[in-house]
């Protein structure tokens, strides 16, 4: 009778975990009427991943994608939140013209965030991340918008370029700087799908620094890897810091969520 009586504890307490969880996380997934049971009595966060296609060196040329997304997918239930279709075309920029490649203009690309921003808000979320994988001119159009949205509908926004925020936690694991499609970028994307990485296509001569401002400029760029220092950044293909980093990179953005939507609790915004 005791085993039988733990046995129905343990499942209704199964069931009650079920009941306050979604059966998926992703919005294009879910059904409409589930959906309306959870959003936004019982989760009012979701995560938006953007990205763009573009060369990235022995990676995948959607790792702008993949790599927000994963993201999502690996912190969206300690946030209790909702991820949203990544946005995969984005302003790519001195890329733009390698095979591949998708360049969306700003004129074009503001109102289309601006609308996906406001859809989010007016579905009922509160807490709008954006996970962003491709910076440069995209980054600035993000903020923009995001702010404005906040501002207007009384949402609260929060837009993180990961590998920017987590430069700390390359020096740590690396112990040396990354860059685009470079050390870190290609271990993040090696922990996500190794089938992703094509180490055997991989020269280190694909690899240029990134220019200090004001001395040259080259549009292509002449490789599809960027070192943000000379001499440092080159992809090693180490499998255990690829499992590594993608976990500290992970944690650290979580914690930023977290805290950042506490402090707007606590403000009362």
């Amino acid at each position: 009778m005791k085993s039988f009586a733990l046995f129905l504890s343990f499942f209704l307490i199964l069931s009650l975990v079920h009941a306050q969880n979604p059966s998926t996380r992703e919005m294009d997934r879910i059904n409409w009427m589930e959906f309306a049971e959870f959003v936004p009595e019982k989760i009012q966060t979701v995560l938006l991943p953007t990205g763009t296609l573009e060369p990235h060196g022995v990676i995948n040329n959607g790792a702008d994608n993949t790599a927000p997304h994963a993201m999502a997918m690996d912190i969206a239930d300690d946030l209790n939140a909702m991820i949203a279709p990544t946005l995969n075309y984005g302003i790519t920029g001195s890329m733009a013209n390698y095979p591949g490649a998708f360049q969306i203009t700003e004129e074009v690309y503001g109102p289309f965030i601006r609308d996906i921003l406001k859809g989010l808000a007016r579905n009922g979320f509160k807490n709008i991340i954006i996970l962003n994988g491709h910076g440069g001119g995209q980054t600035a159009v993000l903020q923009k918008i995001a702010g404005e949205v906040a501002n207007d509908l009384g949402v609260r926004t929060l837009v993180i370029n990961w590998w920017s925020y987590a430069s700390d936690v390359t020096l740590e694991v690396f112990k040396e700087d990354g860059g685009h499609a470079g050390l870190n970028e290609t271990a993040y994307i090696q922990a996500i799908d190794p089938t992703l990485v094509h180490k055997e296509r991989y020269n280190p001569n694909q690899a240029t620094a990134y220019p200090k401002q004001g001395t040259w400029s080259a549009v292509p760029f002449p490789s599809s890897i960027g070192l943000y220092q000379e001499g440092q950044g080159y992809p090693n293909f180490d499998e255990e810091q690829a499992k590594e980093y993608f976990e500290k990179v992970n944690a650290k953005v979580l914690k930023l969520i977290q805290d950042t939507i506490k402090k707007w609790d606590l403000a009362g915004l």
